[in-house]
């Protein structure tokens, strides 16, 4: 069938309760009219309100997929992250047993007396200093001043690290006065969890 443009000029002298005998061409014109209207209205009045509502789902639909897939990493890693966390657990206790306890502290400092004198050393002084409160652990400093020379004091080091409790050497400073052994005046720090000083 062909559409006749010329058939539209009638549009003004139609008569809306004759709908039925219009020609093919003013039907066709006027229900593609109502169609763009309706769906400009249904738009605006019905899709346009629930856009932000639609953009707000699909944010979410995005932060749970990104959760999801942290998730799943995790879950089919947990025998690793598992394996893992014992071995942290382990060298835990493993450092936590390297800290002296209160009733070890006084062994400590004979324990230093003993390296010394058996490297070589002369002790003039061996003090413990006033703890110092840390947010997780205690810390224990020790005042040391010995006499020797630069193998005796490198001997004595080797033999502080080799403690069986952890002890760190700080601030040290090598004299020397004419006519007198090499002094060696140093802090050393050894640290206590407030559990383990607590239980003792």
């Amino acid at each position: 069938m062909k559409f006749d443009v010329n058939k539209l000029k009638e549009l003004n002298e139609l008569d809306f309760e004759q709908i039925a005998i219009w020609p093919f061409e003013v039907k066709v014109f006027v229900g593609a009219f109502v169609a763009v209207f309706a769906a400009i209205g249904g738009y605006y009045g019905l899709v346009s309100s629930k856009l932000p509502m639609l953009s707000n789902v699909e944010s979410k639909e995005a932060e749970l997929k990104q959760n999801y897939r942290a998730k799943y990493g995790i879950a089919v890693n947990l025998e690793a992250y598992q394996k893992q966390l014992d071995e942290i657990q382990e060298d835990f206790s493993s450092m936590l047993k390297s800290l002296p306890t209160r009733n070890e502290t006084p062994g400590l400092l004979d324990d230093i007396t003993f390296v010394g004198t058996s490297a070589g050393l002369t002790f003039k002084l061996l003090n413990w200093q006033k703890e110092v409160p840390k947010e997780f652990y205690t810390e224990l400093p020790i005042e040391i001043q010995v006499q020797g020379d630069y193998h005796e004091f490198g001997q004595f080091m080797s033999d502080i690290a080799s403690l069986p409790r952890i002890v760190t050497v700080h601030d040290f400073d090598i004299a020397s006065k004419s006519g007198q052994a090499l002094t060696l005046t140093l802090r050393a720090k050894t640290y206590r969890t407030a559990s383990t000083g607590d239980s003792q």
